[in-house]
């Protein structure tokens, strides 16, 4: 087998695992979609547009409470800036690529296509011809999160009225927080964010949730620095 089929087809078989939460995450996107207002068009335009999956349940949340979009937009840019450390800690192992190419490989960066690159393009012991890994994992998850996202505009678009299901995006937004909260900066800046977003609720584009998120993040360094000085682990 050609070396570059190879490593595509290792990237492919390492993605399988992470299905078994890219699926059901994808569905509600597609429920999540028809249910804030956009058609099945605009809702599936979103996802191959952005695939980023807790900004688009963002976006599309704040799209069916009629939030402007100048905060829609700068909500979804704020949850990806972490794509920015992504980017600049993978670049290296890309240099030698055309800007076509690199330009493709940013398109899929998500989470997993990078802890699975990364992982692999650090160990000393694994001669890589890349990034054909990295497009391996990342067309995978590409090709899942599409059809997920279909099937979940199919469902959404066949569920009558009287059954609301606007309770799928929290419910997601949930299981996403609970797992990252696992120090006392982290649980602080939950906390806090939730609360002042809640008080906030009432701003004018319905900012509130920017609001928070950015008073999260202050409380949470605060903590951390605290903890800190105070000799506390984080």
């Amino acid at each position: 087998m050609d070396t570059r089929l190879a490593d595509f087809s290792a990237g492919v078989r390492d993605t399988l695992p992470l299905l078994l939460g890219i699926v059901p995450f994808a569905l509600v996107a597609g429920v999540a979609g028809v249910e804030s207002g956009l058609t099945p068009l605009q809702t599936v335009g979103m996802s191959v547009f952005i695939f980023a999956g807790a900004s688009q349940l963002a976006a599309m949340d704040l799209l069916g409470r009629d939030a402007a979009l100048g905060v829609v937009v700068l909500t979804a840019v704020v949850i990806n800036l972490r794509m920015m450390m992504y980017s600049a800690s993978i670049a290296p192992h890309f240099r030698a690529l055309s800007t076509r190419v690199r330009a493709g490989c940013a398109y899929l960066l998500t989470d997993q296509a990078y802890a699975l690159a990364i992982a692999r393009y650090t160990d000393e012991d694994e001669d890589v011809r890349k990034p054909f890994y990295y497009l391996g994992v990342g067309a995978t998850l590409w090709v899942v999160w599409q059809a997920g996202t279909v099937v979940g505009v199919v469902f959404g678009a066949g569920v009558p009225d009287a059954w609301r299901l606007e309770f799928a995006v929290p419910l997601v937004f949930l299981a996403l927080l609970v797992p990252v909260l696992s120090s006392r900066p982290r649980i602080v800046a939950g906390l806090v964010a939730a609360a002042v977003a809640v008080l906030a609720a009432g701003l004018p584009f319905n900012a509130g949730l920017i609001v928070g998120a950015v008073v999260g993040v202050v409380a949470g360094i605060g903590a951390k620095r605290l903890g800190l000085a105070a000799g506390g682990g984080a």
